[in-house]
């Protein structure tokens, strides 16, 4: 089983319209059974006493736009933010991070990048070292769903999967 946690900043934009986007994507190969998909922020300012923000409606909406959303694997109606753990870098084989700014704090809370898990997701779109734009301030969301299909499809393919 091939482990990916998608990483941003607050963990309601970026990293879960990833999580959801590649599922969708792993769904349609008939290929759920072969991956864990899961999404998390470097901080804590969208978790409230212990519970996580859901999705940022626009975010929800620009997936729906795209038709993601309607199976019980894309269903992202449970998804509320959470904090990356130094126990997510033992686990997963992928930390695929929106920006470099995400990539320095995950460093922060996970320790080393020792096994080289930690990198840019658009590093597998062939743009390495560029950041995806963060939709909560740029309010690009369309943009941002161009960029996060981009990426995927670009480590599908590192996988070996078209």
């Amino acid at each position: 089983m091939i482990k990916i946690l998608f990483i941003c900043y607050g963990n309601i934009c970026r990293s879960p319209m990833a999580e959801y986007i590649l599922k969708d994507m792993i769904e349609k190969r008939n290929l759920i059974s072969q991956f864990e998909i899961a999404s998390a922020a470097t901080s804590t300012e969208e978790i409230w006493g212990g519970k996580g923000n859901p999705i940022y409606p626009p975010a929800k909406e620009e997936l729906r736009r795209h038709g993601i959303g309607k199976t019980s694997y894309t269903d992202f109606s449970g998804k509320r933010a959470r904090q990356v753990t130094a126990a997510d870098y033992e686990y997963y084989d992928y930390i695929l991070c929106a920006d470099a700014d995400n990539i320095r704090s995950t460093i922060r809370i996970t320790g080393p990048d020792r096994a080289g898990k930690i990198k840019l997701l658009l590093d597998y779109a062939g743009r390495p070292g560029q950041s995806i734009a963060d939709p909560w301030y740029t309010g690009d969301f369309r943009t941002t769903y161009q960029d996060i299909v981009e990426g995927c499809e670009g480590l599908l393919r590192h996988l070996g999967i078209e």
